[in-house]
């Protein structure tokens, strides 16, 4: 059975390039296509509504409004946390990424805003929380799942794991 377009449960193979504010921000082309299954939530909601129906060889430019992107930008995420709190080697930077694990063992992605020695102020927002996104995509295959990628939602390339 061949698959004709993005649908529910299809692996799609995309070329993509993301701009925001006239600044490309993030392409295929240094890693060559994404892959993601669709429907599963494995990419921005707005953009995999838009997707749905391609088929291989079609492309498109849309815009996803932060609503249905990376969210709204929340004023309220922002966290002072007591240095001690970090390990001392650990080499604190402006805008490096942490991982964090809350009371409920949701892990969540905060960033270094800015601290000194007592205190580390950190950004839950993601960094293009609030942002118009630019995307331009295009579908270069189309693949039926294997049943442990539907099993766990997600493609599995080479042990790659997010």
């Amino acid at each position: 059975m061949s698959i004709e377009k993005v649908d529910d449960g299809v692996v799609v193979s995309m070329e993509y390039k993301l701009t925001v504010d006239g600044e490309v921000l993030d392409s295929s082309d240094q890693a060559g296509p994404l892959q993601f299954l669709a429907g599963y939530g494995n990419i921005i909601p707005g953009l995999e509504k838009e997707m749905m129906g391609m088929k291989i060889g079609d492309s498109k430019e849309l815009t996803v409004q932060p609503e249905d992107g990376y969210g709204e930008f929340d004023e309220e995420a922002f966290m002072d946390v007591p240095r001690s709190e970090f390990p001392a080697d650990m080499k604190l930077e402006e805008g490096a990424e942490l991982h964090i694990t809350d009371e409920d063992g949701e892990h969540q992605a905060a960033y270094v805003l800015s601290f000194d020695d007592k205190t580390v102020k950190l950004d839950f927002n993601h960094p293009l929380a609030g942002a118009v996104l630019n995307f331009y995509v295009k579908v270069v295959a189309l693949r039926k799942p294997t049943d442990e990628e539907l099993d766990h939602g997600h493609v599995h390339e080479g042990g790659h794991h997010h």
